[in-house]
């Protein structure tokens, strides 16, 4: 007699029914040590659903329907991130770098003024898809927070609170009023710098324990929560002649310059890791390698904050303290204008390398756009506190870059947003190419 191997169940290949037995309703032979015979396995039923291994269906909700997640409602909203607020931050610093410049161009301020108010309608219309999105796709968006690629982007809002609430200060003003302008800049500052501050320390956390990305996965975008700081430095700067002179406008000024402070620091330790995985693991994918410009983000946002503060000092601390802010302007953003120009040659070069082997159109091309501004900032305080012509024309071609990028951004996502093609679940990113090439 044939003497076949015990099994608990008939052998299969995986993912498939069960293969039929010579003798399927035999019993088992019994085992040489016992005497009495084992009772016969029953036969599992014969699954009518799919296979092992396949999808598990839904199960019918009241009224034998299937349930609403099977039919998510709003299904195009699933797949807008976070990330969306960088549209409304790049669209918002087009007005405000536009008002910064310190030269005067025939019909800048009425532009800068069209562009604001589309900034603002940017920010109501992310806000409302966003809630749709956590409304609707609540598995999605715990999903988005516990990845690590897509968690920092929650830094965004932030910025897009702030952004636009300082354009509304700045430009705003001209068509809704001083007081008005100065009320919903007030409002948007606390909201995002509250959310800023917590995304600088829960995007981090998340990191640590919950994410744990691999060594040499570093990326740029990994700095976004950690600049929201830096932004509510720069716009806290512009509401300290707002407060009453004393205690409050003292404690505002030293409050952004703790800021300054934290994300400064802490862009010290994020950036050598950004640096170290180009270097050791070669270019970034080729959807990701526009965010190579979000670097220059912390440096022209610290260099326009100190510049901001200089102007904010007199009147809220001690003289020698205000003209040691004003020294301190120049003294930290001439040498940091100055790597900002070397990174932005590197970033340029590496999207051309990326552009030459076929990168695409992705919602990272924003990056080219709110970084860049902060630099027009930045060398336009530099201007206006060294008297340096060579500065103010520097904050113009950088002007010229923003709007051309803003410009070409915002086309390509209106095409993609109508088209369907941004709003569909995201393709995995194209491999980064050959390092020797």
């Amino acid at each position: 007699m044939a003497i076949f191997p015990q099994t608990s169940a008939p052998l299969s290949a995986p993912g498939t029914a069960p293969l039929p037995s010579p003798d399927d309703a035999r019993p088992e032979s019994p085992r040489p040590e016992s005497p009495l015979p084992k009772r016969p396995l029953p036969k599992r039923p014969r699954p009518s659903g799919p296979i092992p291994g396949g999808p598990i269906p839904d199960r019918p909700g009241p009224g034998g329907s299937a349930p609403d997640d099977s039919q998510p409602r709003l299904p195009a909203l699933r797949h807008i991130g976070p990330n969306w607020y960088a549209s409304v931050m790049g669209t918002a610093i087009v007005a405000a770098a536009g008002a910064a410049l310190p030269v005067g161009v025939p019909g800048l301020r009425t532009a800068c003024t069209v562009v604001w108010a589309l900034s603002a309608l940017l920010l109501a219309a992310v806000l409302a898809a966003r809630a749709g999105h956590w409304i609707h796709h609540r598995d999605q968006a715990r999903t988005h927070l516990l990845d690590p690629a897509v968690a920092p982007f929650y830094g965004c809002l932030s910025m897009a609170l702030l952004a636009v609430g300082g354009a509304t200060l700045t430009v705003g003003a001209d068509v809704i009023g001083a007081r008005a302008a100065l009320a919903v800049d007030v409002v948007l500052f606390v909201v995002g710098t509250a959310i800023g501050l917590g995304a600088a320390v829960v995007v981090p956390y998340l990191m640590v324990v919950r994410h744990r990305p691999a060594p040499g996965t570093a990326s740029p975008v990994w700095l976004l929560p950690l600049v929201a700081p830096m932004v509510s430095a720069t716009q806290g700067a512009l509401l300290v002649a707002h407060v009453p002179e004393g205690q409050g406008r003292e404690a505002l000024l030293l409050a952004c310059y703790a800021m300054f402070g934290l994300s400064l620091l802490a862009t010290l330790v994020m950036l050598p890791l950004v640096f170290a995985r180009l270097v050791h693991h070669g270019p970034l994918p080729l959807a990701l390698t526009p965010t190579l410009f979000l670097v220059l983000g912390p440096l022209g946002q610290s260099t326009t904050a100190v510049n901001q503060l200089a102007d904010a000092a007199p009147g809220a601390v001690a003289s020698p303290y205000a003209s040691a802010f004003g020294a301190f302007a120049v003294l930290y953003g001439v040498p940091v204008m100055g790597f900002a120009v070397l990174w932005l040659a590197l970033a340029g070069a590496m999207v051309i390398r990326a552009a030459r082997d076929g990168m695409g159109f992705a919602m990272t091309w924003w990056a080219f756009t709110f970084p860049v501004g902060t630099c027009v900032t930045g060398a336009a305080g530099l201007a206006r506190h060294t008297g340096l012509s060579a500065l103010t024309w520097l904050a113009v071609a950088l002007y010229v870059f923003l709007v051309v990028a803003w410009a070409v951004a915002g086309v390509r996502t209106v095409r993609g947003v109508v088209s369907g093609a941004l709003t569909a679940a995201p393709a995995r990113p194209a491999p980064a190419t050959a390092r020797t090439r």
